[in-house]
């Protein structure tokens, strides 16, 4: 496998991630909007779903802001992970970008400099149930990033007040963080890691139920409470503020229990590079 293939395979990924909606996320749009009754809300929805099928039909932006790229990499465990095959990653949706004219928003942290293309975050994974390589494209909003919201919880917290505290943010989010969004969660492990697992929640399929039965009663208790809050679609009211809740767990420490949140909008996109036999310098 040569990387110069990686790297056109890369490219191809973050087009489709840019351009197209996923399937999952365009079915609970289509379900939300034949169930809406309030009229500006369904109309809001329309534009929605008409947004994203112009964006696949005419190979262009599904939103203006293309995202900070987000990578996930995950590894068999004969497969090998080098400098040269992040690099190459990283030049992959550098030149993606460009060459789909998607817009640059990267910049220095502090300061505020020219933007540009340059600069990925990325995350490895290593799974032995896997024996090839796996690269997923997360373009990252940042309407909706700028929402997210960590706790550190005391280990004898009640269900309850995660829940309410999971609620609360997506009503802090609001019609800014362009509803209908989806809200990944994150619980246990270290304070950054919880966070890194809402955001791996959003690659969750939204039509699947969760395999965790408490976590399942958990998902579908949050999103019948931050849908009645009838935030609705761009914040003009409405059944439908949330398309899912989506939760992940890890282990954590006995003195404490950290829940991580992180929002993404409407335009929740995502795209998968599978190469299927073991990586091999």
């Amino acid at each position: 496998m040569k990387y110069s293939y990686v790297k056109k395979e890369v490219e191809k990924a973050v087009a489709q991630a840019n351009f197209c909606l996923r399937p999952d996320v365009k079915k609970a749009l289509k379900n939300a909007y034949v169930n809406e009754k309030v009229p500006k809300a369904k109309k809001a929805l329309g534009w929605i779903l008409d947004n994203a099928r112009i964006a696949k039909e005419e190979k262009i932006a599904i939103c203006q802001d293309t995202g900070l790229p987000v990578v996930f990499i995950e590894a068999g465990g004969d497969s090998e992970v080098s400098g040269r095959l992040i690099s190459t990653i990283e030049k992959g949706v550098e030149s993606g970008y460009r060459k789909n004219f998607l817009r640059p928003s990267m910049v220095d942290a502090l300061d505020r400099s020219k933007p540009s293309y340059k600069g990925i975050v990325y995350h490895v994974n290593f799974s032995p149930k896997n024996k090839g390589l796996k690269i997923t494209i997360l373009p990252k909003g940042f309407g909706s990033e700028n929402k997210s919201k960590l706790k550190m919880f005391n280990p004898t917290v009640e269900l309850e007040e995660i829940e309410d505290f999971i609620v609360e943010a997506a009503k802090e989010a609001g019609a800014q963080s362009c509803p209908p969004f989806v809200i990944g969660v994150g619980i246990g492990g270290t304070c950054d890691s919880a966070l890194l697992e809402a955001k791996r929640a959003l690659l969750e399929r939204l039509d699947s139920s969760n395999s965790d039965k408490k976590l399942n009663r958990m998902e579908k208790k949050i999103l019948s409470k931050v849908n009645s809050l009838e935030i609705g679609p761009m914040g003009l009211g409405g059944k439908c503020t949330v398309l899912a809740v989506k939760i992940r767990k890890i282990p954590t420490h006995i003195a404490g229990l950290p829940v991580g949140i992180n929002i993404s909008c409407h335009a929740l996109r995502s795209s998968v590079v599978e190469l299927k036999r073991p990586w091999r310098k």
